[in-house]
């Protein structure tokens, strides 16, 4: 049985978390979040000692190393941008660190913290799950079974989210790293898994509600389309009532992606309490892409555009009349 820690047990996420740690059989010792919402805790850990400041947090952390209760991992499901900085405080107190994506928000923030990594001794683990969706492992295998063709494959992805969104952190682009980052990342990690090195990354639309391009890899082209504008959303899924609309199609054929992800994140914590968690190097490509995405200038409707991009854009809810 482990010791951990929680920074961001109010978050959307956070719930993933806490029923990985009890379902490992470990046991959650302190939790911190600036907001008071974390009611969740009582069905996971209704001994764990709360806080809404991270001093307080900070302090009675200290206090149970000084009475031989060390904390052995710290899990991290604060805002994109606070990251880099909660990983740095978990290294320092010498625990091992398991954070959500997306790792951090620039490549360079990633390096450095290969150094603290070094001279802490010891590991961030990340969250990169759909390494472990059994359909994602199916199609690797695949892809694998034939090294020299190259595949056509198109990834879309539309979430849709409400105002709320834009007044939040996650409209802020410096803190969540926009919506390539903060939707995408995770789609991004699985096109490396799958496809292997980044050979060309070119944007095509990138606004308030939605991003598109195209990626060339090693073993595919693909192009891509995010969203979180209902309005982009088609029309099956409209007549449904459906708010997220997921597809994936390799040379045309959909692949089956529905199911599977209830129990990903306890897989997760399984493989970093077995010392096979996610690493920084392996987060780094996605990083990379999407901090490319980030600040390159779209190039409109040219080339190999997704097809959704022909979709037209409103208006930013901050600019109404």
């Amino acid at each position: 049985m482990k010791n951990f820690a929680l920074i961001g047990s109010a978050g959307y996420i956070a719930p993933r978390h806490l029923k990985a740690m009890k379902e490992t059989g470990n046991r959650l010792v302190a939790a911190y979040d600036p907001f008071d919402s974390v009611g969740i805790l009582d069905s996971y850990f209704p001994d764990t000692a709360f806080f809404v400041e991270f001093e307080r947090f900070d302090r009675h952390v200290a206090k149970l190393a000084r009475k031989g209760e060390n904390i052995d991992y710290v899990s991290i499901c604060s805002p994109n941008y606070l990251h880099d900085s909660h990983i740095r405080f978990g290294l320092r107190i010498g625990a091992d660190v398991i954070c959500e994506k997306p790792l951090v928000l620039n490549p360079r923030n990633a390096e450095a913290l290969l150094e603290v990594e070094a001279d802490t001794c010891k590991k961030v683990n990340t969250i990169l799950q759909l390494r472990l969706h059994e359909s994602i492992l199916r199609l690797k295998e695949k892809i694998d079974a034939n090294p020299d063709k190259i595949y056509d494959f198109d990834l879309t992805y539309i979430t849709s989210r409400g105002n709320w969104y834009y007044t939040s952190w996650k409209g802020d682009v410096t803190k969540s790293g926009g919506i390539a980052t903060n939707i995408g990342i995770h789609f991004f990690d699985m096109l490396c898994f799958l496809f292997g090195d980044v050979k060309q990354n070119t944007v095509h639309i990138h606004t308030h509600d939605r991003a598109a391009g195209y990626l060339e890899f090693s073993k595919a082209r693909v192009r891509w389309f995010l969203s979180i504008s209902a309005d982009t959303l088609p029309e099956k899924a409209k007549a449904k009532n459906m708010r997220t609309y997921r597809s994936m199609t390799l040379e045309g054929e959909e692949i089956e992606f529905s199911d599977g992800f209830t129990d990903l994140h306890t897989k997760s914590y399984e493989q970093v309490l077995l010392g096979k968690g996610f690493t920084i190097e392996q987060a780094m490509p996605s990083i990379r892409i999407a901090h490319h995405i980030r600040h390159a200038t779209p190039e409109g409707l040219k080339g190999e555009y997704h097809p959704f991009c022909k979709l037209p854009v409103g208006s930013h809810p901050f600019f109404k009349d």
